[in-house]
């Protein structure tokens, strides 16, 4: 996770294969992430999983993805348990110890998550306004300090597949550890609010 320490921002890419797109039969999700230059620098795939599961559980299927270095040294591991509704998912360093949790908490109108440590207090939280259905704020109180904002990928690709490309800004200054919390909670938003569309 060292590549993260100079880092305030990260850039998030999901690749699709053209089994995929053609049938749209769904297939385990995979992953770049890329630095504010476009430097590569981790690769992430689903682990697992049955092809039913994903056939029939479609984004509420439970996963696990595991974010890799270049010489495919494991970094980063994101695990999502079945939830219907309150989704949540745990974030564990490469040798298997919790950096913290994301949760989703219950609101009406809003899009709200809960970023916990591994004690489970509640550090941040993302907070999706209304009106800009892309984006979740990273939030302490009413301060801002940074968020995941879903970015338009094209016409032809946001129309016919559930690919999605996000950008994550955070402050430079903080700890590895915390930025991992935000790169894991990029892959559960991206199962709950925008996997499937292409496929409607």
């Amino acid at each position: 996770m060292e590549r993260l320490n100079s880092l305030d921002g990260l850039i998030v890419r999901q690749q699709k294969e053209w089994v995929e797109i053609l049938s749209g039969f769904e297939t385990k999700n995979k992953y770049t992430v890329l630095d504010e230059a476009g430097n590569n620098i981790y690769y992430a795939a689903e682990e697992g999983g049955s092809a039913l599961l994903r056939v029939f559980l479609k984004a509420l299927r439970p996963f696990t993805i595991v974010v890799l270095a270049e010489n495919n040294q494991e970094v980063l591991r994101v695990a999502r348990p079945f939830r219907f509704y309150f989704h949540e998912a745990n974030i564990l360093d490469s040798q298997g110890q919790s950096l913290g949790a994301l949760k989703k908490r219950f609101s009406f109108f809003r899009r709200k998550y809960s970023v916990l440590d591994s004690s489970g207090r509640e550090l941040f939280q993302l907070f999706g306004p209304i009106l800009k259905p892309w984006t979740f704020v990273i939030k302490k109180g009413d301060a801002e300090y940074g968020k995941i904002t879903k970015k338009w990928s094209g016409l032809l690709k946001e129309g016919f597949t559930d690919a999605d490309n996000f950008d994550v800004t955070f402050p430079r200054e903080w700890d590895a550890r915390l930025k991992a919390l935000f790169l894991g909670a990029v892959f559960l938003i991206d199962f709950v609010h925008f996997e499937n569309k292409g496929n409607d």
